[in-house]
């Protein structure tokens, strides 16, 4: 089957009434459960998951889908109007998403992200069905020394490339990976840096760090304000709209997330995070104003957001074509498949075509749903900042907690986001990123078991590294932009030391 007669036959499932409900009501509760923060896809899926007994299998795969891109979508409204990233990939919007909020142009960022989304998307859609083949091969051709290079290039460029000076950025992602090893390890079974909590041996919650580093240092942050009645005026949809200069800056920037996105979504681990992270490093050095990124740019909002919803489509390439869920939200996708008898794996195209092709058709007309149930709730969602400061800031502090305590249900981790969030509060005065240290956090767990799993296949030989081809290129390429960071540095270094002396 060709892939044009592949998604003919697609159509055909993806346009049957009752599977188009389950698709819109899917893209609709994930819409909803990405703007609530802290809940989070996972959850919702999790609590699908047991209806999905009672419909066929396509219709409950499609619908959980939706519920995941969806939740993409919803996740930008959260982090471009209060600061509230329910992922960590979430997190880069805010960066610029945010700003703009602040400067009135929360519309125009709204709408930014909901194009960026649904082009990522689309082109998504279009490497996934003329690459899956390549993808998982690529994904199978991928080892453990591989893997652990790529994710450490990732944190080098995210630090060299960050905002600010290239020391406060490396402090952040150390910081990150120290927090990331908080908890029991998983090989010795030896407790690490839990100081005796209980509470802390299946480490620091990850909802909880984002929500205490973002949403509840802004509270903190703006307390002084709390008496502001939030912005009196209506946004028009001529204001949401973005100006010729804002639609010139945004072509570029989606091509080039996508491409991050779809190449890195297909790898198991943490695809999105990572080409979210890697398309706002790339467009701060490729821009010729880098020092707009963290101000309100919008080029800043455009290539994490089609970046993170390009990779949140090919992330079914290794769970459908190998079988291999690449977190645990494609985890709970597979278990939807086996709970209906289907086994996922190369052979998957041949014997149920109705539920790849249906998919991917599906992946379509979810995100036109998206769009057209988004781009009307612009205003609604803008009218938000109407709330006054007063009533708004509570809100927050509950809704964040309530989110916090849906995870684990633990007290515990209310108690960490408040102490993170006057810890990020004080980052914040010096200047410093939270967002590189939510991305050390989660890369730094990924990262160790890699290392350690790589140095046990190679008997302690740290030589691994080199001696393969797709790992010895991600070391070059970590060496190098440290040497360019380190030359680019010379000046400013030069100035101080002259500063110094006088």
């Amino acid at each position: 089957m060709t892939a044009l007669e592949g998604i003919a036959y697609g159509f055909g499932v993806a346009l049957q009434p009752g599977v188009l409900i389950y698709c819109l009501l899917g893209v609709t509760l994930g819409t909803f459960i990405g703007v609530l923060p802290g809940i989070g896809a996972m959850a919702a899926i999790s609590l699908l998951l047991p209806i999905t007994y009672y419909i066929t299998p396509e219709a409950a795969l499609i619908m959980l889908a939706g519920v995941y891109y969806g939740a993409q979508y919803g996740g930008a409204v959260a982090s471009i109007l209060l600061r509230l990233p329910g992922t960590p990939q979430s997190a880069v919007t805010t960066l610029d998403g945010y700003p703009l909020a602040r400067q009135g142009r929360a519309g125009v960022a709204l709408f930014v992200s909901m194009i960026s989304s649904f082009v990522g998307s689309i082109l998504g859609i279009v490497v996934l069905v003329l690459l899956a083949g390549w993808l998982s091969r690529a994904a199978t051709a991928f080892g453990a020394a591989d893997y652990a290079a790529m994710m450490i290039l990732g944190l080098v460029a995210a630090a060299t490339i960050g905002s600010g000076s290239p020391v406060k950025s490396f402090a952040m992602v150390v910081l990150g990976l120290i927090l990331g090893c908080v908890g029991t390890d998983v090989n010795s079974g030896a407790q690490r840096f839990t100081f005796g909590q209980t509470e802390l041996l299946d480490g620091i919650n990850l909802v909880a760090l984002a929500m205490g580093l973002f949403g509840v240092a802004e509270v903190v942050g703006n307390i002084r304000d709390a008496e502001r009645q939030g912005s009196p005026e209506r946004v028009s949809f001529r204001q949401m709209m973005p100006g010729r200069d804002d639609l010139r800056r945004m072509p570029g920037p989606i091509l080039r997330g996508t491409g991050l996105g779809s190449f890195f979504g297909a790898l198991p681990g943490t695809g999105s995070t990572l080409s979210s992270f890697l398309s706002y490093a790339l467009e701060r050095r490729v821009a010729r104003r880098p020092e707009r990124f963290g101000q309100g740019a919008v080029e800043g909002v455009a290539a994490p957001e089609a970046a993170n919803n390009s990779a949140s489509i090919t992330a079914f390439v290794p769970t459908l074509t190998l079988g291999i869920p690449g977190d645990p939200i494609m985890a709970l996708m597979l278990g939807a498949l086996v709970i209906h008898g289907i086994q996922p794996g190369p052979m998957m195209l041949e014997a149920r075509p109705e539920m790849f092709w249906g998919l991917v058709v599906s992946f379509g007309i979810g995100n036109m749903l998206l769009l057209i149930l988004n781009l009307p709730l612009i205003g609604i969602w803008v009218s938000m900042l109407r709330i006054p400061f007063r009533y708004l800031y509570p809100a927050i502090l509950i809704f964040v907690c309530l989110g916090v305590y849906s995870v684990r249900g633990s007290a515990f981790d209310i108690g960490v986001v408040a102490v993170v969030g006057v810890a990020g509060y004080l980052m914040a005065l010096a200047r410093f990123s939270p967002a590189l240290l939510l991305l050390g956090f989660v890369l730094g767990p990924l990262i160790e078991t890699n290392l350690r799993r790589a140095l046990l296949i190679s008997r302690g030989d740290p030589l691994v590294f080199l001696e393969r081809p797709i790992a010895c290129g991600f070391v070059i390429a970590t060496a190098a932009l440290i040497a360019l960071s380190i030359w680019q540095a010379r000046p400013r270094l030069r100035r101080n030391t002259g500063e110094s002396d006088v």
